[in-house]
């Protein structure tokens, strides 16, 4: 019998510029109800067509077949991922795949008060809820959703429920919420918890935002050292965060600065869409149909050799700095 050419090959997905890839960014739904300035300011539009999502049996599937190649942090998006019915099934199901240590989640928070015990019940360890402003009027202004209340009680369900990380995500931009640098620090400094400034990036249909509010990483950088913030060693796994640590300060704050030199230097994720297609960069031309492979276990080994061949594509990095975000319509429509 001839060898299986799976089990012969090295486990751990390296691309071909020598990164290991260990972090599966998993988008469940492209629905978000939030109409947030950066990425949907005119709500979200289904398209025409659209393919219904993976289903929880693809989703194993598909889970299975790159925990086979040394992924084991999987981060469930959307979208918002807590519009799918059935989220806590499918986080269970990913949490019991073997070989998957990780189970994160981002969420925009509007239920999370309420079911924050039950997401870490489910077997997410790690969550990361977007807070563009903590003044009720810009938040309201920035995501359309006059609710900084509600999703702060969510923050402290989530603190109070266990969860292993705990970040919030910040889109800091230019005349719109720049002024509250400070007190968003000092919001952070008080909790453990850990804070995500992210730099305003440019898709296809926010050309105008971008242009008026993008603030570079390197200044918000700047304004942090001079509060005394010093950078820390990045952790395994982690995403692409520059981070830092003040001595009087509970928790941490972090730059995703993707204009920033080398950003993709330590890029260590691919990304499935909700349909199933794989993306290898967020910025990328289009993506591939895994969704053929995953419709019966037979197809395990077939699914594990498309994925290896694929990611030999990855590119080396993005193309923001000449104006391209190749074919990225908007961040919600592949888990940002």
């Amino acid at each position: 019998m001839a060898a299986d050419p799976v089990a012969h090959t090295p486990k751990f997905l390296h691309d071909l510029h020598g990164r290991k890839l260990e972090y599966l960014r998993l988008s469940i739904t492209d629905l978000c109800n939030f109409r947030c300035s950066y990425c949907l300011p005119n709500g979200y539009r289904k398209p025409r067509g659209a393919p219904a999502p993976l289903s929880v049996e693809e989703t194993a599937r598909l889970v299975r077949g790159f925990a086979a190649v040394g992924v084991w942090k999987v981060r469930l998006t959307g979208g918002e991922p807590t519009l799918r019915p059935n989220f806590e099934h499918i986080a269970a199901t990913v949490a019991t795949v073997s070989g998957i240590r990780r189970v994160a989640m981002t969420t925009n928070g509007y239920r999370l008060a309420e079911r924050a015990e039950a997401y870490r019940a489910a077997g997410i360890t790690a969550i990361n809820v977007s807070i563009d402003s903590m003044d009720s009027a810009k938040f309201n202004a920035i995501t359309g959703h006059d609710r900084l209340a509600e999703v702060l009680e969510g923050l402290d369900a989530a603190l109070a429920a266990g969860f292993d990380s705990i970040k919030v995500n910040t889109v800091l931009m230019q005349d719109i919420n720049d002024g509250e640098l400070d007190a968003i620090v000092d919001f952070v400094a008080g909790r453990e918890l850990s804070l995500r400034f992210i730099e305003v990036m440019l898709t296809n249909g926010n050309r105008d935002i971008f242009n008026r509010h993008h603030i570079p990483g390197a200044s918000i950088v700047a304004q942090l050292e001079r509060r005394g913030w010093s950078p820390v060693a990045r952790q395994a796994g982690e995403g692409p965060a520059i981070e830092y640590a003040h001595p009087a300060a509970k928790g941490r704050i972090g730059i995703i600065a993707p204009y920033g030199r080398n950003f993709c230097a330590s890029c260590n994720r691919v990304r499935v869409s909700a349909s199933g297609q794989l993306h290898l960069c967020l910025f990328g031309d289009g993506g591939v149909d895994l969704r053929p492979l995953l419709q019966s276990d037979d197809q395990y080994d077939a699914l594990v050799r498309r994925i290896r061949a694929l990611t030999d594509g990855k590119p080396v990095a993005h193309r923001l700095h000449s104006s391209n975000s190749g074919a990225t319509p908007h961040l919600a429509s592949i888990g940002g």
